[in-house]
Protein backbone atom coordinates (compact mmCIF):
# COMPACT_ATOMS: atom_id res chain seq x y z
CA UNK A 1 0.00 0.00 0.00
CA UNK A 2 1.13 3.50 -0.89
CA UNK A 3 2.83 5.85 1.80
CA UNK A 4 -0.11 8.42 1.08
CA UNK A 5 -2.86 5.74 1.88
CA UNK A 6 -1.25 4.91 4.84
CA UNK A 7 -0.78 7.88 6.25
CA UNK A 8 -4.91 8.77 5.09
CA UNK A 9 -5.97 5.40 6.98
CA UNK A 10 -4.27 6.69 10.18
CA UNK A 11 -5.25 9.94 9.99
CA UNK A 12 -9.00 8.74 9.56
CA UNK A 13 -8.55 6.06 12.11
CA UNK A 14 -7.06 8.88 14.86
CA UNK A 15 -10.12 11.09 13.43
CA UNK A 16 -12.73 8.44 14.58
CA UNK A 17 -11.03 7.78 17.72
CA UNK A 18 -11.47 11.78 18.48
CA UNK A 19 -14.97 12.01 17.62
CA UNK A 20 -15.99 8.67 19.75
CA UNK A 21 -13.67 10.25 23.11
CA UNK A 22 -15.97 13.54 22.23
CA UNK A 23 -19.10 11.22 21.98
CA UNK A 24 -18.46 9.59 25.41
CA UNK A 25 -17.74 12.81 26.71
CA UNK A 26 -21.16 14.08 25.46
CA UNK A 27 -22.85 10.74 27.38
CA UNK A 28 -20.42 10.91 30.42
CA UNK A 29 -19.16 7.98 29.38
CA UNK A 30 -16.59 7.93 31.62
CA UNK A 31 -14.87 4.73 30.11
CA UNK A 32 -14.94 5.65 27.04
CA UNK A 33 -13.57 9.37 27.94
CA UNK A 34 -10.72 7.38 29.48
CA UNK A 35 -10.22 4.49 26.47
CA UNK A 36 -7.23 5.23 24.78
CA UNK A 37 -5.02 7.26 27.38
CA UNK A 38 -1.90 6.33 28.69
CA UNK A 39 -1.90 5.49 32.33
CA UNK A 40 1.03 8.28 32.72
CA UNK A 41 -0.66 10.54 30.56
CA UNK A 42 0.06 14.43 30.61
CA UNK A 43 -2.71 16.93 30.52
CA UNK A 44 -3.02 20.83 30.45
CA UNK A 45 -6.25 21.77 31.47
CA UNK A 46 -8.39 25.43 31.40
CA UNK A 47 -9.59 25.28 34.99
CA UNK A 48 -7.24 24.02 37.93
CA UNK A 49 -5.67 21.88 38.22
CA UNK A 50 -3.50 23.17 35.00
CA UNK A 51 -1.62 19.99 35.11
CA UNK A 52 -2.76 16.85 35.66
CA UNK A 53 -0.48 13.54 35.36
CA UNK A 54 -1.59 10.41 35.27
CA UNK A 55 -5.05 8.49 34.23
CA UNK A 56 -6.42 9.14 37.65
CA UNK A 57 -5.25 12.73 37.86
CA UNK A 58 -7.06 13.15 34.40
CA UNK A 59 -10.34 10.93 35.57
CA UNK A 60 -10.44 14.04 38.43
CA UNK A 61 -11.06 16.59 35.99
CA UNK A 62 -13.88 15.08 34.17
CA UNK A 63 -15.66 15.05 37.31
CA UNK A 64 -15.37 18.31 37.39
CA UNK A 65 -16.41 19.13 34.37
CA UNK A 66 -19.34 16.93 34.42
CA UNK A 67 -20.20 18.75 38.22
CA UNK A 68 -20.13 22.06 36.07
CA UNK A 69 -21.92 20.96 32.87
CA UNK A 70 -25.53 20.32 31.18
CA UNK A 71 -26.54 16.57 30.64
CA UNK A 72 -26.20 15.49 28.37
CA UNK A 73 -22.97 17.16 28.56
CA UNK A 74 -22.01 20.24 25.24
CA UNK A 75 -18.31 18.74 24.05
CA UNK A 76 -18.50 19.56 20.34
CA UNK A 77 -15.90 19.17 17.53
CA UNK A 78 -16.23 22.56 15.50
CA UNK A 79 -12.71 21.83 13.30
CA UNK A 80 -10.34 19.30 13.46
CA UNK A 81 -6.59 18.28 11.56
CA UNK A 82 -4.64 15.12 12.25
CA UNK A 83 -1.60 14.94 11.26
CA UNK A 84 0.06 10.98 11.83
CA UNK A 85 3.05 9.54 11.11
CA UNK A 86 4.81 5.97 11.64
CA UNK A 87 4.63 5.58 15.38
CA UNK A 88 3.63 9.50 16.61
CA UNK A 89 0.14 11.97 15.50
CA UNK A 90 -0.75 14.49 16.68
CA UNK A 91 -4.56 16.12 16.65
CA UNK A 92 -5.48 20.12 17.14
CA UNK A 93 -9.34 21.21 17.53
CA UNK A 94 -11.21 24.20 17.62
CA UNK A 95 -14.05 22.68 20.30
CA UNK A 96 -17.11 24.18 22.31
CA UNK A 97 -18.42 23.11 25.60
CA UNK A 98 -21.26 24.63 27.89
CA UNK A 99 -20.26 25.22 31.28
CA UNK A 100 -21.70 26.92 34.69
CA UNK A 101 -19.64 30.67 34.91
CA UNK A 102 -19.46 31.37 38.61
CA UNK A 103 -22.00 28.57 39.69
CA UNK A 104 -25.04 30.17 37.95
CA UNK A 105 -25.92 30.24 34.30
CA UNK A 106 -24.45 27.69 31.27
CA UNK A 107 -22.42 29.88 29.12
CA UNK A 108 -20.67 28.44 26.07
CA UNK A 109 -16.61 28.39 25.90
CA UNK A 110 -14.81 27.96 23.12
CA UNK A 111 -12.02 26.55 23.39
CA UNK A 112 -8.44 24.62 21.87
CA UNK A 113 -7.54 20.85 21.81
CA UNK A 114 -3.91 19.58 21.21
CA UNK A 115 -3.62 15.56 21.37
CA UNK A 116 -0.76 13.62 20.84
CA UNK A 117 -0.55 10.54 20.44
CA UNK A 118 1.75 7.19 20.27
CA UNK A 119 0.95 4.25 18.37
CA UNK A 120 1.79 1.32 21.07
CA UNK A 121 0.81 -2.50 20.28
CA UNK A 122 -0.68 -1.34 16.94
CA UNK A 123 -3.07 1.27 18.92
CA UNK A 124 -3.07 4.79 19.27
CA UNK A 125 -2.74 5.98 22.79
CA UNK A 126 -3.04 9.50 24.30
CA UNK A 127 0.04 10.72 25.90
CA UNK A 128 -0.51 13.97 26.16
CA UNK A 129 -3.99 16.36 25.77
CA UNK A 130 -4.16 20.33 25.80
CA UNK A 131 -7.20 22.09 26.73
CA UNK A 132 -6.58 25.67 26.28
CA UNK A 133 -9.03 29.24 25.90
CA UNK A 134 -7.58 32.08 24.05
CA UNK A 135 -5.89 35.04 26.57
CA UNK A 136 -7.79 37.91 26.69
Amino acid sequence: MPEASIKLREEVAIRNQIEDWAKAVRERDLAGVLRNHAENILMFDVPPPLVSRGLEEYKKTWELFYSSSETPAVFDIRELRVTAGDQVAFAAALMRCTVKENGNDYVDLDFRLTICLCKIDDEWIVTHEHHSIPAV
